[in-house]
């Protein structure tokens, strides 16, 4: 894995600036590593934000060979205020200079690079410095997506994206950008230092569809997860969503990935849209007999067992509940057993109670506060969290379950990232999972 790495630093892109740069470079106060994304600000608001390896390459006609004031900040770092309160510093620039400013990292988590989009290494390319990436300023004409998912499939790892922007017209790809990056025992990058996209791409060279369903507006992927057959045939399988006006999702289904043509094809349309919820991102538990594929929303509670019959039924998909056998949510049809206590198991064919659903279950009384079964709390404040998006899988590193979901609402606008990890995938004792 070093050799690899050497030599895709190696092969990186070095250029001789054909400007006069000063560097200014952000790095982690505890683990002195570039920090990516932190804004520098001037007096006159003229922003610029590090790149993957906290680099920023400052040019600005006038303000060389003077001192200037530069705001910074990034969401989960502080840098320390002046005397007169402002978060800050005042920097000598002049061409070919260079600074190595530490910032304090308030988030648990480190910020390492990004993966996607334009100018990721924008910074260090100007400045002739070494990238592990071998297109490290755009890959694929791709300047955005949307959200992505990914699975393992044929010793590779597998990426979908959602909406995808370009940079020669407003719209780009409405129908599953696609890419493959390599594992580090197969020659790709160690996740501490970056991952490598290749992208399926068309004949301009941006990233093309792999998943156009016939139907009006774009088509979004969903719950994307390879499995083997009975004899022994790699899968890989998504649920799809086709979607019309205002985010209306009129039509949902299963494709299946073709390795030759790189696209995704329909193997069935859902009959109800309702169900099965086969969103997030999958994982495979083996247990008893036969391994499930279990759904995470954040919380996986919705199951199929392993085979193409039963993933291709779907009555067959089971949901962890306490709603009544063959109800929806919508119906509001509790499972109580005789002493009133609320019967929460697997249940074929039925609706699961999500945290807005159990939120309105609390507030129309037919919840009491100690019944609801998703529970995630804060560890220091004891404040209740409300996931919205994640993921959930086991950590061999913590040996034990663990799922990172960002949240609905928070101190940011788009809600923070939570980390939580349990025995079990539901975070419940094995006898209340009835395993």
């Amino acid at each position: 894995m070093a050799q690899a790495t050497l030599f895709l630093f190696m092969a990186s892109v070095f250029v001789s600036p054909s400007l006069p740069y000063f560097r200014i470079t952000i790095i982690d106060q505890s683990s002195r590593r570039g920090v990516p994304l932190v804004e520098l600000k001037t007096i006159n608001n003229i922003s610029y934000h590090t790149d993957s390896n906290g680099h920023i390459a400052f040019y600005e006609p006038g303000f060389m060979n003077q001192h200037v004031f530069f705001f910074i900040k990034s969401h989960g770092y502080l840098f320390p205020k002046d005397s007169f309160g402002f978060h800050g510093t005042r920097i000598h620039v002049k061409p070919g200079g260079h600074v190595t400013l530490p910032i304090q990292r308030i988030n648990i988590a480190e910020r390492l690079y990004r993966i996607t989009g334009s100018g990721v290494y924008r910074d260090s390319v100007l400045l002739g410095l070494p990238t592990p990436l071998h297109n490290p300023t755009l890959q694929a004409l791709v300047l955005g997506s949307d959200s992505v998912v990914n699975a393992l499939f044929q010793n590779k790892i597998y990426w979908f994206w959602g909406d995808t922007n370009r940079p020669s017209y407003p719209l780009g790809n409405f129908h599953v950008p696609g890419a493959t990056s390599l594992l580090p025992q197969a020659g790709g990058l160690d996740p501490d230092i970056g991952i490598d996209l290749k992208y399926f791409t068309d004949n301009t060279g941006f990233a093309r569809p792999t998943a156009k369903m016939a139907g009006k507006g774009p088509t979004w992927l969903s719950g994307l997860f390879s499995f083997r057959d009975q004899q022994g045939k790699e899968h890989l399988l998504a649920s799809y969503m086709k979607v019309r006006n205002f985010l209306e999702i009129y039509e949902r289904g299963l494709v299946k990935f073709n390795l030759q043509t790189r696209q995704f094809e329909k193997l069935i349309t859902y009959p109800n849209l309702a169900w099965p919820l086969t969103d997030g991102h999958p994982f495979i538990l083996e247990q008893s007999a036969y391994p499930y594929i279990y759904f995470a929303n954040p919380y996986p509670l919705v199951r199929v067992r392993a085979r193409m019959a039963d993933i291709m039924n779907s009555s067959h998909y089971e949901a962890f509940t306490c709603l009544q056998a063959g109800t929806l949510a919508e119906h509001g049809k509790l499972d109580r057993q005789s002493d009133g206590s609320l019967n929460y198991s697997w249940k074929p064919n039925t609706g699961i109670v999500t945290d807005d659903v159990q939120t309105q279950f609390l507030e129309k009384g037919l919840l009491q506060p100690n019944e609801g079964l998703l529970q995630l709390r804060d560890a220091q404040s004891g404040k209740r969290i409300r996931a919205h998006r994640g993921s959930v899988y086991w950590n061999g590193f913590r040996k034990r379950w663990t799922m990172i979901a960002g949240e609905s609402g928070g101190t940011s606008p788009l809600g923070e990232i939570w980390y939580s990890e349990a025995d079990t995938p539901l975070g419940l004792g094995l006898m209340e999972e009835k395993y």
